[in-house]
Parts: structure tokens; sequence; C-alpha cells
């Protein structure tokens, strides 16, 4: 029977177990509208209930429907002759296949289990001064065969790669829409963000497409079934949360809110991910976003919210010196900036030190040379045009303005000196990545040079060209090995990831800016537009300032031109000399350059090179002398 309340509170939307059954909340501007029940297991319709005008509240029809017990049913809602599936729905339980299109009358909502056991989870709040950002497509990730993984294109599969993850450095995983939504939709249906929808001014034809991105309005309350091994999408999604808890990793979660979701509702979401799912933060996605609202947020203050941008007035002042900063700006404006200086063109330097060095007042700022739309990094410095003929758009979707550069011949070739000069450019674009001051995010399969094939707008590419080939591992080996070398690097020295940004002053009086720049002489950088190289130096002793230990002095020194340049070494306080690093121009840089008695020794950067030199301790004076007569060195 159902039982009449006629002072419940239809929020939130949906349905909700209580003691008497399940309460029913639906909207709807039809009167004729009402509750469908299913059994859960044979699938059979139980019951069809209609709203009655006294169930109204405003738009809204509620209903306590008693005696049923949420294990045992499911429901869907009706208006007039349409199966309306619920938009809040927690969960489409069964077995679901990525591809095939379910309709309305799939869509059958159930509930979750009451009990998860979350053996004491703790989120590990990493700051974004110490996170690695990758992001991936949760089935693009594992779901080719060389993944190696039992469970591939799940979530059980990221979980069995945590392990490489970690190898690598990574500690913050964001990933592309894990929702429900329906991939499969009639072309004229598809609803993508500006950055990915198709050009096409041809005539609809009706054509099925998949959607294998889901950049699109879903159910925002439920993991996606199909990415689920055990179709239990709920516990396996927590289990992956849990198990990167446990290995002091995080999860972000991408949120797309077309303009028709209702604004109101998306605070709602977010808060029940983060209390039911235990997620660490959001990548929001969308326009005219409620973002002054979430920022300030209770319940999200030490949740990591990225967005394109947040007001400094309306939001920052409205805020005190966190405790945890979670606000980070995350948009194009490094990528297009640095790819111009990658591939030389000119009057980019200046903006290039900026990125490398910005960091916003109270928050963080992602940065990255490459993400989900657009070129992989290996098919950056390999084509100067799109390829995305295979998505039946006759290569007109996708973004025609790239910045990338093929290094002398499009595509794959035979040529050895455009392979070598490919994989110097990749490594330099791990450098300016690892380098920069802020928080780095990859796009998978980037750190061991995975291949689109050109293709720059992958969205309804479910197939070899959007799944990660993890066979290209053992091609890019190199590229792989020099990505961990980095990372190592980045981490070892924290003033190459500061909490704020720093200052160019010696504000320490210790002799020396905390970052300096400079050019063919030292303190003098080149002020000419046409410059491609420069030399930027960070001081360790302002680690210690930030209330850490004391780091070296690091010297980056970086020529994007085509040409060899050369570069002046400062002078470093008495008792030590600089060392080479590394550099990307492929060479064994073991040799040692500089002294104490030199004002103005210099190096020699070969070209489309960075090299960098860290400092050390002086310990032999004979050596030391020896070094002096060193003529300069190529790197």
């Amino acid at each position: 029977m159902t039982g009449r309340y006629d002072n419940r509170n239809p929020y939130p939307l949906g349905a909700r177990p209580e003691a008497e059954g399940i309460y029913f909340s639906f909207p709807s501007g039809e009167a004729d509208c009402g509750i469908l029940i299913y059994h859960a297991h044979t699938g059979r319709e139980l019951r069809r209930i209609p709203f009655s005008e006294e169930d109204r509240r405003g738009n809204i029809y509620c209903k306590m429907v008693e005696g049923l017990r949420p294990e045992d049913v499911t429901y869907q809602f009706y208006r007039g002759r349409h199966i309306v599936p619920d938009e809040r729905g927690r969960v489409f339980p069964g077995k679901q296949s990525f591809g095939k299109k379910s309709g309305a009358s799939g869509k059958r909502a159930g509930f979750l289990p009451g009990i998860y056991d979350w053996e004491g989870d703790r989120c590990p709040m990493i700051p974004y001064s110490e996170a690695i950002c990758y992001c991936l497509h949760v089935r693009g990730f594992t779901k080719h065969i060389s993944s190696g993984v039992v469970n591939r294109g799940t979530f059980a599969g990221i979980q069995e790669k945590i392990p490489y993850l970690k190898e690598i450095g990574v500690t913050t995983l964001e990933l592309q829409p894990a929702y429900e939504f329906e991939e499969i939709e009639e072309e004229e249906d598809r609803n993508l963000p500006p950055y990915c929808a198709s050009e096409s001014t041809e005539q609809n034809t009706g054509k099925k497409r998949i959607n294998y991105w889901g950049y699109k309005k879903g159910y925002y309350y439920a993991p996606k079934g199909a990415y689920a091994a055990s179709g239990n999408a709920p516990e396996e999604f927590k289990s992956l949360v849990k198990a990167l808890h446990q290995n002091q990793m995080e999860l972000v979660l991408q949120l797309y809110f077309p303009e028709t979701v209702d604004r109101s509702e998306i605070p709602g979401i977010l808060h029940f991910w983060t209390l039911e799912y235990h997620v660490d933060g959001f990548h929001l996605m969308g326009q005219n976003l409620p973002v002054d609202m979430l920022a300030t947020d209770l319940l999200l203050a030490d949740k990591k919210l990225m967005y394109y941008s947040f007001g400094q007035e309306s939001v920052y002042d409205r805020i005190s010196e966190p405790c945890f900063p979670h606000l980070a700006e995350y948009n194009d404006g490094y990528l297009y900036d640095m790819r111009k200086l990658l591939k030389g063109d000119e009057n980019m330097l200046g903006c290039a030190l900026r990125h490398m060095r910005e960091i916003p007042e109270k928050a963080g700022r992602i940065h990255y040379l490459t993400n989900y739309y657009g070129f992989t990094l290996a098919d950056l410095v390999a084509y100067d045009y799109k390829h995305n003929e295979a998505n039946g758009e006759e290569n007109r979707d996708g973004n025609d303005y790239n910045c990338s550069w093929n290094c002398g011949e499009e595509g794959t070739t035979r040529s050895r000196r455009v392979r070598q000069l490919r994989l110097k450019q990749i490594k330099n674009a791990v450098c300016i990545l690892l380098l920069s001051q802020s928080t780095p995010l990859i796009f998978m399969g980037d750190e061991f040079g995975n291949t689109q094939g050109g293709n720059n707008n992958p969205w309804c590419q479910d197939n070899a060209t959007g799944w990660l080939d993890w066979g290209l591992q053992k091609r890019g080996r190199e590229i792989l090995e020099f990505w961990k070398q980095i990372m190592a690097f980045r981490k070892k020295h924290p003033l190459i990831h500061p909490r704020k940004q720093l200052r160019l002053m010696d504000y320490i009086s210790c002799g020396y800016p905390d970052l300096s720049y400079h050019g063919e002489s030292a303190w003098r950088p080149s002020q000419d537009g046409r410059g491609r190289h420069v030399g930027i130096m960070l001081c360790g002793k302002y680690a210690a300032a930030e209330n850490r230990k004391e780091d070296d002095f690091i010297y980056i020194a970086m020529n994007m031109h085509w040409e060899s340049r050369q570069l002046a070494l400062p002078k470093l306080p008495r008792g030590m000399y600089w060392r080479a690093a590394f550099a990307t121009a492929g060479e064994e840089n073991t040799s040692e350059a500089g002294t104490e008695e030199t004002t103005d020794t210099s190096v020699v950067v070969q070209p489309r090179s960075i090299a960098v030199f860290v400092s050390e301790n002086c310990e032999r004076r004979k050596e030391f002398l020896r070094r002096q007569s060193t003529p300069p060195k190529k790197f």
C-alpha cells in the first residue's frame, strides 16, 4: 500500500530507502506521471503507481511506497507515455557492456548497499606543490590487450596498474567522465564541449555513433556500470579509491555540466561523491558553473577543485589563508605558449618564463603540454596537421590550431635524423613540464611515447586509436627512463616545486635571489624578442626559508634555437662548483664546469636542447684548478 506524507521534504530528488519503505521524489511539469517498480532479479514489472495532485510540491511529485525492500526492486519513472530513468539514480544494476544502447527501458535504477568497509580510509590531501597529475580514460587506459591486466578497461584494471603509476611518480589520477552516461547516441543528439564538437555543416544522417569520451549530460550519482569488471560499479569504484589512498595517491573526477544541467544541483553532486565515494577532488567543466559558491563550500574545503579560473576578488578575499589550498586554475594558457617555445617560435621566451614560475595566490595551477584533446606528446613532434579522417567528419572536426611541428617529415619516418630530433624534442617537453614550478599533468601514455596516429580528437574512437598501447613501452623505453629521471630530480629538489610563487628577489639577504635569469653574460638575460635561449638559476637557500632542508643551486640552460648558443654560469658561493646533472642532447654529461674563482664561466648548449646543472662542494684544490683550465663544454 502507499502512504500519504503531506509534510515530507521532497529533497533530495530521486529515491531513498526509509524505515517504512522507499520514498520517491520526481520533478515534472506534467501531472500525468508516476513510478514503475520492477523485480530486481527477474526484471518483471511489479507495479505502476501514479502520482496524484496531493503528492505535488511545486513541480515535484513525492510519495512514500510502503513495504518495498531496496534489495528486491529496481525502478523508473514515467511521464505520459514516456519512460524516464531517474537522473539521480545511485546505481544501475547488472553487468553492462560498453557500446550497447540501453535506452530508457534499460536504465532501471537500484539502491546502494548500506555498508562498505573502508578500513579506516583517509584522503592523502597532497598539496598542489607535491602533486603529479595523470589524466586517463578509464576504458582506454587498460582496454588494449598489451596492458597485461586481468580486468581490461575497468576500474579494477586501473587498480592493477597502481604499482606502475607509483613507479613513474604519479600522485593524483584524473579520470575522464566515470559517471554513468549513454555512450551510443544519434549523431544529431551529440552534446560535446566546444573543443571536441564536430564542425560538420552537412545535414545530420541519423547515424549511431559512440561517444567514447562521455562529455554530455549524464547520471551524475552513479559510477559507470560498463567500467566495472564485477558488475558492481559502486563497490569496484570504492575499492579503487581505497587502494589509491592506501598507496598515498588521490583520485580526481572530471564532471562536465552542459547548460541543460540545473546549476543549483551541482553542489549536491559534489557532496555525494565526497561522502559516498571518498574522492579527493573534482575537475569542473562547463560554462557558468557556481564556482564561487563551491570554492567556499565548507564540506569541500579539503577537496581539490579545478576550474578554468577562479575570480580573485569574489573568491580569494572571502578565504583567509587556507590550511589546505584546494583551488587550482586549469586552462590551456600554458599549453599553447610552451608548445610555441618548444618548436622555436620567436617572442615566446618572456611569457614562457612567466608560465614556468606562475603560481596563483592562495591556490594552485595545473599545467600541461598535452591532454585528452589534441595531439599526444609523440604526435606533437610528428605531425603538423590533424589526421582525423577516421572520425567520419572528413577531417573537419578537432582543433586546427595545434602549435605542433613534425621535425621535418609528416607522420612515421625512416629518417634517423628526424627520429633523433623528435626524441630530443620529447625530452625537452618533459623537462619543460617537470621543471615548471606549478603542478604538472601528463596524459596517459605520453611518458613512453603513445601515439594516436595524428588524430587530435578521438572522441568516438573506442578502438586501438583511443586505447593506450602498452606495447609501445619497449620502443619508448628511453623516453620512459628519462621521464623517471626528471621526475626523481623534481621530487629531490623542493625549490622546483615551491608552495608559493618565487619572487625574483633576495628577500633573505643571502646574496642571491630565489630565481634569476642569465644570458651570454651572468645576470644579463637577452632582451631580444628573437632570443630562444636563457639560463634559469634557482637558489637552494630559499628552500630552507620555506621550512625545508636547504637545497642545491640549480641552473637550467635552455636553448630552443636551431643553432648552438653560449650561456654564462653564474659564480657560486665559495667552495662550490657546477656539475652537469643531465641534458636532452643525448650525451653522457658527467663533466663539471665553473670554480669559486671564476666569475663568468660559460657552457655551449646544443641546438634545441636543455642542460641542467647542480651545485656541489669542491673538495680538492688540485682538481679545482684543473677544472678551471677546461674549455667550455657542449651540452
